[in-house]
This record gives structure tokens, C-alpha cells and sequence, in this order.
């Protein structure tokens, strides 16, 4: 099992590039079981979650490709992935696959659109919370679909397709917007979603449904109307760069100090992750490239953080700020309001020689002098790379375990902080 060595204490410099979005990729790689057409994705990241959702399509009989990289292109650029989905063959998504990665069970909301029926496993819980389906469930009835839940696996029909209509979300849930837009795509007559997630992934979403022929307006805002069409066409989109990297990065140069260019980050996509970034005592300067991130000589500042859907503090970046607020000149209070259980990185950062004092979903981070490297274990993808930052600013060694949570949505990790001036190396066992 792979591990991730850091040497703390250099200040970051130089570019990073910034990945395709792997919350965008995903829902963009099962748009392509709308349409008998092909779907060209392009700045597709190399994780191990797009790595396991094209097994889970191949599985329902979608043909993909690869586009090799070209003389001159950066070794870092995105896949260009091609998936085609002329025959599904199988409308099973079986709980090996589905087990495996939670957003598989998304492909649910295509397959009944498209073919009537679909049968897909419940995911079940995961490290961070357990994230029940119940909202997709129901936006699904709300659709027209009728369905049971058998041995463990839901199955969805509507033998004469979807019909539009009005879809209420109880909370906000990317998710279930997700795979109602989907769904709706496909319909007979007008959807309307309500209390629909804001995320700029369902913006991107969206835009690649209305390059199909979906007729969407309002993807953005907390209503989405969706005019149902008969079918969908293929096309070509490019999955948006990834706002989380780009706070996360951001942060691990707040964290060492330095000067780093994120080349091609979004600063619109991460506004409220910026400000409390320069809060912390980061400057933040957007450009023609991207945004560019410096910290020089002065001290780390504590703030007052709430997680909440966009546009506010993204949950994603809740384990980064909270190991970048360990070094701050005072107390900081973190409150985590999206998933019960996303503060499992705390026992790792407190080896590490964080003070962090838990308080149900409060954490109370009181700036600490000085970090010492150790021996921590990954707990999640989000937590993982919070040990990272850590280790980043950490006197000595710090050896990261279990980073095979870090490859499910960072892509090249080491190469792109070594490329800055960080000591870091994978050790592959």
C-alpha cells in the first residue's frame, strides 16, 4: 500500500496546474447513458474514481476511448474520453461496483429515463456520513417512476417514461439534483426542481445536458425548469477545472508561506473559500491564468468558518482549513453543518501536534507554535490531503498512510507540490 513521505518546512513556488473537477466528471461521464451518441469529455482527471466509473459504465455496455496525448501537451492536461452508449446492454449497476464508488448509483436516473428500468444497488454508508438516496428515491416518484426496494438493491421503472413535474427537495443535495436533471432531460413535459443545489458542477452539468439538446434554464439558482425532449445527441465538453484542488492548494501555500500561480482555477467557483483564505492572512490575486496565492513573512490570522451549500464554505475544504488554522495566532472555530461525521482527520492533525477540541459539530482549532512530523492515517479523501498541509508545515518527516483515498480525487499530488519546492515523494510498497 502506497504512502506519502514530506519533509516540511519549504515555502511553495512556481505554478500548479489545476485538474478537471472530479465532482464534475462524474455526473458528465453518466450523462452519457442518454444518448446513443457519443460524448466527448475533455480535461477528464487520471483518479481512481473516474477509473472506477468507467468500469461501472463499460458494464452497461458503454464503448469508451482514450485520446493519446499530443506532441507539446502538458503532462498534466486532462484526459479526452469518448463514451458512447449505442446499445446498454445491462440496466444492473450490482452492489461490487456500486459499493465501491457512492456517485455510481446516480447512473439510476439515466437508465430509467432512457430504458424504462434500471436496478441498482444502495450504496450504503460511507467514512463521512451515510448520505441516504431517499432524495433521489423520491424525485424519481415524483417523476412517474415506480419504486421498490429488493434485496438490497433499488429498482426503478416507468415502462411509458417519465413524466415532468414538480420536484421539491426537503435539503439542498447535489446529488439528487444531479440525477433528477438528468432524469428530467428525458421526460414528457415541463420539470420544474426546487430547492435545487447551486454548485457550480450542476452549472456544468447543465451546460453539457443543453449541448445534447436538453432544454434546461435556471441551473445555478435554487430553481431549474427542464423542458423534456425526446432524445438527446451526442456532443463535446469540457469538464470545468477543480474548485477543491484549487482551495486546497491555495491552502497549502497559505500554510508554508511562498508565491504560486494556480493555472487555470476559477476564482467565481470559490469565492467565499477566497475570502476567508485572506481572512487567514493570504493574498489572493486572480489573473488571466488562473489565481495566484502568495504569503510572505507575516503570521496566520484565526477565523470563524460554517460549512454550507454553495455559495457559502464548501464542506470539501473543511479538513484543509482546519490543519492550515492549526499554525494561526489564536482560536478558531470551525462548524461542520453538511455530513454527521466529517471530523475524523482531528485524532491524526492532534498527532501531529494540533490543539483541536471537538464539541458535537463545533471544533475549536487553537493555534499551536509549532508542528512535529509523525506517522498519520488517511480516513477519507478530504481528511487525507488535510494531512498533507499539515506535513507541509511540519518540522521533520511526516509519513502519510492509506493515500489511496488521496488518488480518488488528487491527481499527481506529489509531482505538482514537488514542482513548487516541496519535499515529497510516494512510497510504493
Amino acid at each position: 500500500m502506497d504512502r506519502i513521505r514530506i519533509v516540511g518546512g519549504a515555502p511553495l513556488v512556481g505554478t500548479i496546474p489545476i485538474s478537471g473537477a472530479k465532482n464534475a466528471a462524474l455526473p458528465l461521464m453518466i450523462a452519457s447513458l442518454l444518448t446513443d451518441q457519443t460524448l466527448i469529455l475533455d480535461n477528464v482527471p487520471r483518479l481512481a474514481d473516474v477509473t472506477q466509473l468507467k468500469r461501472i459504465l463499460s458494464n452497461h455496455g458503454v464503448d469508451q476511448s482514450v485520446d493519446g496525448k499530443r506532441a507539446g501537451q502538458n503532462g498534466m492536461a486532462g484526459e479526452t474520453l469518448r463514451l458512447t452508449a449505442g446499445d446498454i446492454v445491462d440496466t444492473v449497476a450490482p452492489y461490487e461496483l456500486v459499493s465501491k464508488m457512492r456517485a455510481s448509483f446516480w447512473v439510476v436516473g439515466p437508465l430509467v429515463a432512457r430504458m424504462g428500468e434500471a436496478r441498482v444497488s444502495l450504496p450504503g454508508g460511507c467514512a463521512i456520513g451515510t448520505r441516504p438516496v431517499d432524495f433521489f428515491i423520491a424525485a424519481l416518484k415524483d417523476l412517474g417512476a415506480d419504486i421498490d426496494i429488493d434485496g438490497g438493491d433499488v429498482v426503478a421503472r416507468a415502462k411509458n417514461g417519465l413524466r415532468g413535474n414538480r420536484v421539491v427537495f426537503p435539503k439542498v443535495t447535489v446529488g439528487a439534483t444531479h440525477v433528477a436533471m438528468m432524469a428530467a432531460s428525458l421526460a414528457k413535459g415541463e420539470t420544474v426542481l426546487e430547492n435545487a443545489a447551486r454548485e457550480p458542477e450542476i452549472v456544468d452539468l447543465a451546460t453539457c445536458l443543453i449541448r445534447m439538446g436538453a432544454r434546461i434554464e435556471g441551473a445555478g439558482t435554487s430553481t431549474i425548469h427542464i423542458q423534456g425532449v425526446e432524445r438527446l445527441t451526442g456532443a463535446r465538453h469540457p469538464v470545468m477545472p477543480d474548485r477543491i484542488e484549487t482551495g486546497t492548494y491555495a491552502m497549502a501555500v497559505a500554510m508554508t508561506g511562498g508565491d504560486v500561480l494556480l493555472e487555470n482555477a476559477i476564482p467565481d467557483t470559490l469565492q467565499t473559500a477566497i475570502d476567508v483564505l485572506t481572512q487567514v492572512g493570504a493574498e489572493i490575486t486572480p489573473t488571466n491564468q488562473g489565481i495566484r496565492v502568495r504569503r510572505n513573512g507575516h503570521g496566520l490570522n484565526p477565523v470563524d468558518v460554517t460549512t454550507e451549500p454553495f455559495p457559502g464554505f464548501p464542506t470539501d475544504l473543511q479538513a484543509q482549513l482546519m490543519a492550515l488554522v492549526s499554525r494561526a495566532d489564536g482560536r478558531s472555530h470551525i462548524r461542520e453543518t453538511i455530513f454527521e461525521n466529517r471530523f475524523m482527520h482531528v485524532q491524526e492533525l492532534a498527532r501531529l501536534g494540533a490543539d483541536i477540541r471537538l464539541d458535537g459539530q463545533m471544533a475549536t482549532v487553537t493555534g499551536v507554535g509549532r508542528l512535529t512530523g509523525a506517522q498519520v492515517m488517511a480516513t477519507d479523501l478530504r481528511a487525507s490531503v488535510s494531512l498533507v498541509i499539515a506535513g507541509l508545515a511540519a518540522e521533520g518527516e511526516t509519513i502519510v498512510n492509506r493515500v489511496y483515498h488521496l488518488d480518488r480525487g488528487f491527481e499527481r499530488i506529489e509531482d505538482k507540490l514537488g514542482g513548487c519546492g516541496a519535499t515529497i515523494e510516494r512510497l510504493s510498497s
